[in-house]
């Protein structure tokens, strides 16, 4: 959408309203509310009087016209390459719902209402089960007596024993897969690195996220214990509160995890697989201490705005 408007792709004066954009791109309301908030927050669109909003960031230049926006405008067309998203529906929301729920584990305990989150998303209860079903394996919700979903409360504890499974089995992990990493991949890891440590201003969440799964994910992939890479993969609550945390706060000029990450990824390069899990090790402790520390804080934050269908638990 953002290139589209810059290119003038979209008209201006053309209002842009959630449900029409939903449909083209074969989602739900969501994540089009969200993405226009985002254009919003960068002055790519600008609201108005009306409801929605206008393609343009002077809003007092045009005259708003509701004219239909047709699938060329954003390139939708199968011709041209389509873009349109065709992952299942709960795969579609999933993220936003994960993200709503990390968000809110960090603040207290919370009730997620079935009803209303299918009602939110405009998808069955089946789906919104199905979404529910995916945060629950990953052990960010879990089912009451009662049969209610429940969302936190995220603690020091929990933190503490995610980093202490990770610290007993990434490093394994490290070391049996290693070998079949590319070294062309682990250039470019290192190279995204450099440039962060050369310009730190770079440095945001979005980057951050990515170096994560570079490092613990990307480089853990050969692994072939799957029950211990489960484990791996169910222990990633702290990964959550750093992202948070950054989110709310900036990521910090001088945030350590880059120098430690590009340590492990230069042991890699040069073959030493020992050192880089010894490194990987050292990194994980050193995370551990600082992620806990980032809980306090966001502890004394105050509660952001949540989706209805998230309730606390007095």
């Amino acid at each position: 959408m953002r290139e589209s408007i810059l290119d003038q792709r979209i008209a201006p004066n053309l209002v842009l309203l959630e449900g029409a954009i939903a449909r083209l791109f074969g989602t739900s309301r969501g994540p089009v509310r969200k993405a226009l908030e985002l254009l919003h927050e960068e002055g790519v669109i600008s609201r108005f009087e009306g409801r929605g909003f206008l393609a343009t960031s002077d809003p007092d230049s045009v005259v708003p016209a509701r004219d239909p926006l047709t699938p060329s405008a954003l390139r939708l067309n199968h011709k041209e390459g389509s873009v349109v998203d065709q992952r299942s529906v709960a795969e579609r929301i999933y993220d936003d719902v994960e993200d709503a729920v990390a968000t809110c584990i960090a603040f207290g305990h919370f009730r997620i209402i079935e009803t209303t989150l299918s009602d939110y998303y405009g998808v069955s209860r089946t789906v919104a089960r199905e979404v529910l079903g995916r945060l629950r394996s990953q052990r960010l919700v879990e089912k009451g007596p009662r049969s209610h979903w429940l969302a936190g409360p995220l603690t020091s504890q929990a933190v503490l024993e995610d980093y202490e499974i990770r610290v007993l089995l990434e490093p394994a992990a490290l070391r049996a897969s290693a070998p079949l990493l590319a070294r062309s991949e682990l250039l470019e890891m290192q190279q995204r690195l450099q440039r962060l440590l050369d310009d730190p201003a770079l440095l945001n969440a979005a980057e951050i996220s990515r170096l994560e799964n570079d490092l613990h994910r990307q480089c853990l992939r050969h692994y072939r214990n799957r029950k211990a890479a489960e484990m791996i993969a169910q222990s990633q609550l702290p990964i959550l509160v750093n992202r948070l945390f950054f989110q709310s706060l900036g990521v910090p000029l001088c945030e350590p995890m880059v120098v430690e990450h590009k340590l492990v990824i230069d042991h890699l390069l040069y073959g030493a697989f020992d050192a880089a899990a010894s490194s990987l090790e050292s990194h994980l402790l050193a995370s551990s201490e600082r992620t806990r520390s980032r809980l306090k804080v966001l502890s004394v934050f105050p509660e952001p705005d949540l989706p209805p269908y998230l309730t606390r638990i007095s």
